[in-house]
């Protein structure tokens, strides 16, 4: 199980990463605290991490319920590819937000095979 409890540290580390990258970008294009709209450059980090903190509240228990029943290190590999997913997402948001669907896309289809394999389990055993 130690890989599933290493991929949910990396999404932790990942999300407060973002929200530092949301600091840089206040900083860098003068939006001050507590404002959340300003210059589209800091709009675009605040939404990747506003985005991310979205899909983290399903990720995280559909990790860990998917864990009790399928192989730690399948679920593992799955919460690996969203991790990926994410780092595309944010590159492709800040840079062009239209260019945005595979990183979306990597992160959003590893979140429902969780969701499944967690209600799978769930309901199967």
């Amino acid at each position: 199980m130690h890989y599933v409890e290493l991929i949910a540290m990396l999404v932790i580390v990942q999300y407060l990463f973002f929200g530092a990258m949301v600091g840089r970008a206040r900083g860098r294009y003068g939006v001050k605290a507590p404002a959340v709209v300003g210059h589209e450059g800091f709009e675009r980090a605040y939404r990747v991490q506003m985005n991310t903190l979205e899909l983290m509240v399903a990720l995280l228990p559909a990790l860990f319920v998917a864990a009790r029943f399928w192989p730690a290190a399948s679920v593992a590999g799955i919460g690996a590819v969203y991790l990926v997913g994410r780092f595309i997402y944010w590159r492709a948001y800040v840079s062009a937000p239209s260019s945005r669907a595979l990183g979306f896309a990597l992160s959003m289809l590893p979140l429902l095979a969780l969701v499944v394999m967690a209600l799978a389990g769930a309901l199967l055993r």
